[in-house]
């Protein structure tokens, strides 16, 4: 929540704040569907179908779409299978990674204790369907791939619509302008809808937050407008729509129109776009603050503008493929064309933010490329923005438009791209309301049968469209499956060598002692996926150069399946060898929402984080206690601050960053708790202190991957080519850990994997 005070009032307020931002960054992409639905519908073959049943028939589709998908499905059911506030495809593929062994993500939390997070929902009791199905999938690993590739084709429809979604809607509302200059060329309202598009994008690092504030007051004057002029035109024109509410109406529909009925399908499931966003985007706000917006707000709004077009449509038939802005009044025609092209660039706006967020989720989890990823919120975590993928999505979106031109064939591509997620995301609310809910398998069928009944008709509808524009969303998608899959496939064979080549502990204290290894002052950091032993990049260094700093830190950063880590959980630290080795190993937790590096003076509270271990242990005499730590964190800046220079000058004379309470303080060694300042343990921590004055260093891999040469082509070309080709192009691991370069030693190693 954006507003955390204690009063329910204060609650409140943050709730309706929350709600007012959301329709600047959720809804735009539902709301701007009007513009374009009837003109889609009605392109095809059913231009021929024209009587008020057929005109009636299309509106009772569209208001039976709008209630049970956007309305029931996520409104009311969907958003309640969050992931602690976290929403999208992966947030319900980590629910059943977390909660059983579906997944093929379990290793990434594996061994690191327990954590609160995990376990903030009352247990339900199992039920034998949860049992057996939870049992089918651990016992065959070939499903749990299929599973996994089945959710990253899923993001990848939603990156696809990324694409597609600013280019229709853009596209569609600047096109209003033929309507009153129907000699003008079509290259103008291209050029028109680049610049909207160019100025949209641009925008983005700004952050969610403004970006809200900026376009909520955009959305809801086109809401409005759209609202009042529905209303105006069912008055006006024919009041006896509002019959077209009975579902007798859709029945009436197809008998009529037959096939031709059923290949329109394509142009009405565009009434439902945006859908999906509003569950992705879900980590932005909360389920309140979307659940009120949209059904005091924009679903009434909604449902008032297709039955006004449809009104005006009964008694217009001529105007069939510029129904929405021949419906409008002349006296209001010019600002409702300028509002709309401003809430196209809303509605790209929701689908640009989830895109952001699955990415960011993906790329935590292992499964994309390392990116920058930039938070642009200090209250709200979940409001990121990415560069890569922002001026990505731009230079598609000028190419989808540029190249197709014509609204026609993007609604298609678009439509294929929206009900392949949805289809997808009722696939994982099954497994979800089965094995992580542990409900009865008949409400999970039934869930799966209503819903997934209706998307598939909707579906074999816009199959039938891939020639004429649909190929398109097939087309990013594979491209963004094929990145995902081999980024993942590619990561789990390296950490695979690294697990299955760690030297043992003892072998390499004994190793070391048998060599004469020389200690040199200072504090080394060793990076690196190990939890446990050795890895084998630092053994590797070693046995080339035989030295290594006096005090050593074997650090491990590890994703969890959960969004957020709480801080208190964060660190988990121990002793490596005895004491007068000064080893320890400390792993570090975190979520899958969360920046890594978003903390201040990450090795000075690694180091608190060692003395706070030396004082429990001291405590319990227990050599191999691992604790937890309570420190907060803040956000370390790309480039240092005077706060972290005037930090480090105090380091030097003696002081260090201690976190008590939930607050910073600098204190002496003197000043330092007293059990940290007993007889048994003064010297270690006096020696940490003087070492970290003495110099901080960083070790971390620069390994290259490749396929043995025994094995498949296909795992050559996977890992070789393709991830070998992504990971010389992503960031390299120590610019997005944010490591000093001056401080820094690379090791470099081969694997054959």
């Amino acid at each position: 929540s954006i507003c955390r005070l204690p009063k329910a009032k204060g609650w409140q307020k943050g709730t309706l704040l929350l709600a007012y931002q959301s329709f600047g960054v959720v809804y735009g992409d539902l709301c701007i569907s009007p513009v374009y639905v009837y003109k889609n519908t009605f392109s095809g073959k059913l231009r021929l179908h024209e009587e008020d049943e057929e005109i009636l028939g299309v509106l009772s589709l569209v208001f039976w779409s709008l209630t049970l998908v956007p309305l029931l499905k996520y409104i009311i059911l969907v958003l309640g299978a969050d992931d602690n506030g976290e929403g999208g495809t992966f947030a319900l593929y980590s629910l059943m990674c977390r909660r059983s062994r579906m997944g093929l993500l379990n290793s990434l939390h594996a061994g690191h204790g327990s954590v609160s997070s995990y376990n903030q929902d009352e247990p339900c009791k199992e039920t034998r369907s949860s049992l057996a199905i939870r049992g089918f999938f651990e016992k065959h690993h070939s499903l749990r791939v299929v599973l996994l590739l089945f959710v990253l084709m899923g993001t990848s429809m939603v990156i696809g619509d990324g694409v597609l979604t600013p280019t229709m809607s853009v596209l569609s509302a600047v096109s209003g302008l033929r309507i009153k200059f129907p000699e003008l060329h079509e290259n103008y309202t291209v050029l028109l809808a680049c610049v909207v598009l160019v100025g949209l994008f641009a925008l983005q690092h700004y952050g969610t937050r403004r970006v809200g504030f900026l376009f909520a007051p955009i959305l809801l004057s086109w809401l409005a407008c759209i609202g009042g002029i529905g209303i105006y035109n069912i008055f006006r024109w024919n009041p006896t729509v509002v019959r077209a509410l009975s579902p007798y109406y859709i029945y009436n529909f197809f008998r009529k129109a037959g096939r031709d009925g059923w290949s329109s399908l394509g142009g009405i499931v565009l009434c439902i776009t945006g859908a999906e966003a509003m569950f992705a985007d879900l980590g932005h706000f909360s389920k309140l603050s979307l659940r009120l917006g949209f059904t005091i707000v924009v679903y009434p709004c909604l449902v008032l503008a297709y039955m006004g077009e449809a009104a005006y449509l009964s008694k217009h038939r001529e105007d069939l493929q510029s129904s929405f802005y021949k419906a409008l009044p002349d006296r209001v025609f010019w600002p409702v064309l300028f509002i709309a092209t401003l809430a196209t660039a809303v509605g790209s706006q929701a689908i640009i933010s989830a895109t952001f967020s699955i990415i960011s989720q993906c790329r935590a989890l292992g499964c994309f490329p390392r990116i920058k990823v930039v938070h642009t919120s200090s209250h709200v975590h979940g409001q990121i923005y990415i560069p890569e993928v922002n001026w990505t999505l731009m230079s598609l979106c000028l190419a989808v438009t540029i190249g197709f031109r014509d609204t026609e064939m993007i609604g298609n591509a678009y439509g294929l791209a929206v009900i392949l997620v949805m289809f997808a995301t009722t696939c994982l609310m099954f497994l979800v309301i089965t094995t992580v809910w542990n409900r009865s398998v008949l409400w999970a069928a039934l869930f799966a049968a209503g819903f997934g009944s209706m998307e598939l008709l909707y579906l074999s509808a816009c199959l039938a469209k891939v020639p004429h524009g649909g190929w398109l969303p097939l087309l990013l998608s594979l491209a963004t499956l094929l990145v995902m899959s081999a980024w993942h496939y590619g990561t789990a064979k390296k950490q695979e060598y690294e697990l299955q080549n760690k030297v043992c502990l003892d072998h390499f204290i004994g190793l070391s002692s048998g060599m004469g290894l020389l200690r040199v002052p200072g504090v080394g950091f060793v990076y690196s996926d190990s939890v446990a032993g050795v890895p084998p990049m630092f053994a590797h260094f070693v046995t080339n150069f035989p030295a290594f700093h006096r005090v050593l830190v074997f650090v491990s950063l590890q994703t969890l399946t959960v969004p957020k880590v709480p801080p208190e959980e964060r660190f988990l630290v121990g002793r490596i060898g005895r004491p007068e080795h000064r080893m320890f190993r400390c792993v570090v937790r975190y979520g899958y929402k969360e920046g890594r590096w978003d903390h201040f003076n990450f090795e000075d509270q690694l180091l608190v984080k060692v003395l706070e271990f030396l004082q429990l242990q001291q405590a319990d005499g227990d050599g191999e206690r691992c604790s937890t730590g309570s420190g907060e964190m803040s956000v370390i800046p790309a480039a240092p601050s005077q706060a972290v220079v005037d930090a480090l000058a105090s380091m030097s004379s003696g002081e260090i960053e201690y976190y008590a309470g939930g607050g910073a303080k600098k204190v002496r060694f003197e000043e330092l708790p007293a059990a940290w300042r007993r007889e048994e343990t003064m010297s270690e921590v006096r020696e940490l202190l003087e070492e970290r004055e003495a110099g901080v260093s960083y070790m971390i891999g620069h390994t290259c991957v490749f396929a043995h040469e025994s094995s498949s082509a296909v795992k050559k070309f996977a890992v070789n080519v393709v991830y070998g080709f992504l990971r010389r192009n992503s960031r390299r691991p120590a610019v997005v850990l944010g490591i000093p370069h001056t401080s820094l030693i690379e090791v470099g190693m081969v694997y054959r994997v």
